[in-house]
C-alpha cells in the first residue's frame, strides 16, 4: 500500500501502467493550461550513467506560461523554482502521480504576489489530480 504523501505532494494512485497513464495526465494538464517543458527517463538516465536497473520513474516538468510570467514578473529570480515538477513512478502494481504543490516550493518566496500565482498553480493542479481519481 502507498503510504502517505509528504506534504510538497498531490499524490494520485492509478492501476495503469506509465506508458497508458501518462497520454491522461498531459491532457489534464493541458486543459489546465500546463504544458510539458521537460521530460526526464530517471529510469533509462540511471541505466546509462550508472548500470542500476530501476522500476519506471518519469518526471515531466510542467509550465503554465500564463502564471510562469506573472510570477517571472513578480519575482525575477523565481525560475529557479519552476517548472512545477509531476512524476510517474511504477508502485503497487500500478503508478503514483505525484504533483509538486506550488504553495509549498514557492512558499520561501517572501512576495503576496507570487503567493497569489501559487495558490493559482495549486488550484489548478489539485483538479488535475482530482480528475485522475482519488488523492492519497
Amino acid at each position: 500500500m502507498t503510504a502517505s504523501p509528504p506534504g510538497y505532494v498531490l499524490r494520485v494512485h492509478r492501476s495503469e501502467s506509465i506508458d497508458d497513464l501518462r497520454p491522461r495526465v498531459v491532457e489534464l494538464l493541458k486543459a489546465e493550461g500546463f504544458g510539458i517543458l521537460t521530460e526526464i527517463d530517471v529510469a533509462a538516465t540511471l541505466r546509462e550513467k550508472l548500470d542500476i536497473e530501476r522500476d519506471p520513474y518519469l518526471i515531466l516538468g510542467a509550465c503554465n506560461p500564463r502564471l510562469a510570467h506573472r510570477a517571472l514578473e513578480a519575482e525575477p529570480s523565481i525560475g529557479a523554482l519552476l517548472p512545477c515538477n509531476v512524476t510517474l513512478r511504477m508502485e503497487d502494481g500500478g503508478t503514483t502521480v505525484e504533483i509538486m504543490d506550488p504553495q509549498v516550493a514557492l512558499g520561501i518566496v517572501d512576495n503576496a504576489a507570487v503567493a497569489s500565482i501559487a495558490a493559482e498553480a495549486r488550484e489548478r493542479l489539485a483538479r488535475v489530480a482530482d480528475a485522475l481519481g482519488e488523492r492519497g
